[in-house]
């Protein structure tokens, strides 16, 4: 168990990884104005859940978000947009919510937008992102997507390195962004896929001038619901 907080509602089911968590990050327990509880996985690196076979994890997730409603939670997040792919059997096992992506926004976001405008959405890997794992969190096939392939920030998280610079992390994030609304110019707001990506929003907001929604967005709202703000 990586961090417990007394009365945390919120559970979040941890991949297995040494690179650096960052202010904003998911796994950062600073991130967020309220406790959290989170579980790892073992063995769930970013690389198998991402670009290989998540199926040998399933029941490790399951067993750990056991132990985290066992602990109090009543709600059960993620730390990877992939693992919308699993979010039902989740949901079937625990019993309890859980917002497993970013992604899943879309059902939410859309029909706010004008009939000429559409999602975006920024990935770490968009060859790895496919058309099942739209479908699972509800976002149009037809979606306009960029990927981080290639980039530094890409590297340090896939390959799960003890090192990541921000910096540059933050310019490429900001390129892959405005290449999108480039080549889409009907983007309205963009979602981002990757959890790790939630530190670079506002730089995204301010690059784009696009709405900028994310793991952060979503688990303020998911979390208001499991513990509503008393007046």
């Amino acid at each position: 168990m990586l961090q417990n907080r007394s009365g945390a509602r919120l559970g979040i089911l941890m991949l297995d990884t040494q690179f650096p968590r960052i202010p904003g990050d998911v796994g950062n327990p600073d991130t967020w104005p309220f406790p959290v509880r989170y579980g790892v996985v073992d063995g769930a690196t970013p690389q198998a859940i991402v670009c290989e076979d998540m199926e040998p994890f399933v029941q490790a997730f399951i067993e750990m978000g056991r132990n985290l409603i066992g602990e109090g939670c009543t709600g059960i997040a993620t730390t990877c947009g992939f693992l919308a792919l699993i979010r039902p059997r989740l949901a079937e096992a625990l019993g309890v919510p859980v917002a497993a992506s970013a992604l899943e926004q879309a059902g939410q976001i859309l029909p706010m937008l004008a009939p000429d405008r559409t999602l975006g959405i920024l990935t770490i890997s968009a060859t790895s992102l496919s058309p099942q794992h739209l479908r699972m969190a509800g976002v149009p096939e037809e979606t306009p997507i960029k990927g981080m392939e290639g980039s530094s920030f890409a590297t340090s998280i896939l390959e799960n390195r003890t090192t990541l610079d921000v910096r540059a992390a933050r310019a490429e994030m900001v390129a892959k962004a405005e290449a999108l609304v480039a080549e889409s110019p009907q983007v309205g707001p963009i979602i981002l896929e990757c959890t790790n990506m939630v530190p670079y929003a506002p730089d995204i907001a301010l690059a784009t001038g696009r709405p900028v929604y994310s793991i952060y967005t979503y688990l303020r709202w998911f979390h208001a619901g499991l513990a509503p703000r008393r007046f």
